[in-house]
């Protein structure tokens, strides 16, 4: 464990730091603009695309195993109701999102995940090309990335129930 540790760049753990104040940050209620709700989700949905392409390159079931994570965690939080723990406040523009260690947890979630594909793929060189590996590692990139869309867009439900609400009254 010392050598891999004493392998690891610097910015590893300056990320690893970040990851856990952002988590902590998240952990408090706070009011958000829309922007700011959507800008975690797709930083995530960044780092996991760019997780599966630095893993994998073109790997030809790479992105629809991505994909078919992502796809399938974001298509059930659309039919689920929006989230009751927050709320909307039309003259602000602000939401007021409860606060959690939920994201904190995928943060980590994807960072060990991230962190330990890195030691095999070092330790193992070629591991990560079976088909199986692909399949596995990039879909788990997509569910974790899609989580923090699904977070997000259960909150924006509020926004729009709100809306229909006003329409209907």
């Amino acid at each position: 464990m010392t050598q891999i540790l004493s392998h690891t760049p610097l910015w590893v753990f300056g990320l690893f730091f970040s990851l856990v104040y952002l988590g902590y940050v998240q952990s408090r209620a706070r009011q958000v603009s829309r922007n700011r709700l959507i800008l975690l989700p797709i930083a995530m949905l960044a780092w996991s695309l760019y997780s599966v392409w630095s893993t994998f390159d073109a790997h030809v079931t790479a992105l629809p195993a991505w994909t078919c994570g992502w796809g399938a965690v974001v298509a059930i939080a659309l039919v689920r109701a929006p989230s009751r723990r927050a709320s909307y406040d039309a003259s602000t523009k602000q939401f007021t999102v409860p606060g959690s260690w939920v994201p904190l947890a995928l943060m980590m979630g994807i960072f060990f995940f991230k962190y330990a594909v890195a030691v095999v793929n070092a330790m193992k060189p070629g591991i990560m090309e079976a088909t199986t590996a692909v399949i596995v590692v990039a879909g788990t990139y997509g569910l974790f990335s899609g989580l923090f869309m699904a977070r997000a867009l259960r909150v924006l439900g509020v926004m729009k129930q709100l809306r229909l609400v006003e329409r209907n009254t």
